[in-house]
């Protein structure tokens, strides 16, 4: 462990224009509570599908921010760009599961290492009780796209091991909703039927009940936080500490997930400690890059110039006209996305306008019941025409969204005259912010990471190793996978297991 600053550092500050110095007070302590995978989807957020006590408990509490979005709609790219305060694209760490990470390239320094070095307690482990697959996790999700040491990177897993009176920021990994969602073994019949399910989704039994799982899944996420604030209330600590609650990015649904859409990039995220006023919501725009020159701030310190992030609790916290993501190959499915958010309007550009919607992925064929329907239901013409629009074999080169009007993004208006000198002034920011940024995902790959074939082929056998296992076919059919899917939920007999 290194050696704690002196405690100066921390309570002590000259009052200018007195002639005493005055004890300020202590910093907070920080945690961060990060789920995978989850949208906006609790009750404090207009969801009555779910019960989200813990949460909604946070919201009350504190403060419920209502623009929230990751800077990639999938896990490793966030969640390198939330740890260092900056974009992934800048970095280089843009790409999905790196095979190959290489160290962090100066000046970038990671929050867990800045902390540390002023002496803060700092660790990272599994929310209390986090299961997958029926087993407990004792390994805290990291998933960084650079080398890291959980050993080197973290005093531990529990900062109750701290010294006394040692700042702590402790940081807590939530598995759900993170497919594969538990599948229910009953469900609620009325819960199931008055289920709300967005438009651009078919109504098919199937799709009802994988929502419902996915929404029990968040309730899971919601006892899990409880859990987490009886910790810190046990501990007598809680008041003392600032309490972020965050999803590395939307919800792993067909239109969430991995694409640079409403549902794959806006987060819940809810903030309770000192200084929050109970009950308050704040609409201006937040990047989840904003989080580490938060605890940054708050913890006394200087925040990096390189960092693009702004410390959101601070007085003059902007309000940005704009803030940016971006997505880049997500595994096996290589593409290339930017997109600049406005409070009025998403625009997407799309560099592989040839490539589909229902891109290649080998984790989402294995893992996403909706993507075997979607192409069932297409080929039998039982979609309508925004449903459809995954389905179809290209995309636009430019998306537009107005979200003053259509806030879940659904609609693409880029083309409507009205429009147009929206749609030029975007593209102008967008352009400025690759060139800005050096956008590291117009390079190719570097030569540590191996080739395209290499990967896809790699996947594709992952992919076939599952669907062996399930049905004694690697390469089964859509109408196969789709009927395999219909037999998991219950809704049809156990007939086709191996």
């Amino acid at each position: 462990m290194k050696t704690i600053a002196p405690l100066h550092r921390w309570f002590v500050a000259l009052c200018f224009g007195a002639s005493l110095a005055v004890a300020a007070a202590p910093p907070p302590n920080i945690v961060w509570i990060i789920a995978d995978d989850m949208s906006p989807d609790t009750a404090a957020y207009g969801v009555r599908d779910v019960k989200t006590p813990h949460l909604d408990r946070l919201a009350a509490e504190g403060r419920r921010y209502t623009r929230a979005y990751a800077t990639a709609p999938v896990c490793s790219s966030s969640r390198s760009a939330f740890i260092l305060g900056t974009s992934q694209i800048i970095t280089g760490l843009h790409a999905h599961d790196v095979e190959r990470p290489q160290p962090l390239p100066p000046p970038y320094r990671h929050l867990p290492e800045l902390l540390r070095e002023a002496g803060w307690f700092v660790t990272n482990a599994a929310a209390p009780g986090a299961m997958r697959n029926g087993r407990v996790i004792t390994k805290a999700k990291t998933h960084y796209n650079f080398t890291h040491d959980p050993a080197q990177m973290f005093d531990g897993n529990d900062w109750r091991q701290r010294r006394p009176g040692q700042p702590f920021f402790a940081q807590f990994q939530i598995t759900e909703p993170h497919r594969p969602f538990p599948i229910p073994a009953t469900y609620d019949t009325a819960a199931l039927a008055a289920m709300k399910i967005p438009p651009n989704y078919p109504e098919h039994p199937l799709l009802r009940r994988d929502w419902y799982a996915y929404q029990r899944s968040v309730e899971t996420v919601d006892q899990r936080v409880g859990a987490i604030l009886a910790q810190l209330e046990a501990a007598g600590v809680l008041e003392d500490t600032l309490v972020f609650f965050f999803a590395d990015h939307g919800r792993p649904m067909p239109w969430g997930k991995q694409w640079l859409t409403v549902e794959g990039l806006q987060v819940p995220l809810l903030v309770r400690g000192p200084g929050l006023t109970p009950g308050s919501v704040e609409s201006r725009l937040v990047s989840l890059i904003d989080l580490a020159p938060t605890a940054l701030a708050r913890a006394g310190l200087s925040v990096p110039a390189w960092m693009d992030g702004r410390p959101l609790l601070d007085a003059n916290f902007p309000e940005r006209p704009q803030i940016f993501a971006a997505r880049d190959r997500c595994g096996d499915a290589y593409d290339r996305i930017r997109a600049v958010i406005t409070p009025d309007h998403l625009l997407v550009r799309n560099f592989f306008p040839e490539i589909s919607h229902l891109n290649w992925s080998g984790y989402k064929e294995d893992s996403y019941p909706g993507l075997p329907l979607l192409r069932v239901l297409h080929s039998d013409g039982k979609l309508d025409a925004l449903q459809d629009l995954w389905c179809q074999p290209t995309r636009a080169v430019i998306e537009l969204y107005d979200l003053a009007r259509d806030p879940a993004g659904l609609h693409d208006v880029a083309t409507a005259p009205t429009h147009h000198t929206t749609v030029a002034t975007l593209r102008r920011a967008l352009d400025e912010w690759i060139i800005s940024t050096g956008d590291r995902g117009a390079l190719p790959d570097p030569a540590t990471e191996p080739t395209k074939a290499d990967i896809q082929q790699s996947k594709r056998a992952d992919y076939q190793r599952k669907w062996q296992a399930r049905l004694r076919q690697a390469e089964p059919t859509d109408l196969e996978r789709l009927a395999w899917w219909e037999q998991s939920y219950g809704l049809r007999p156990a007939t086709l297991a191996p």
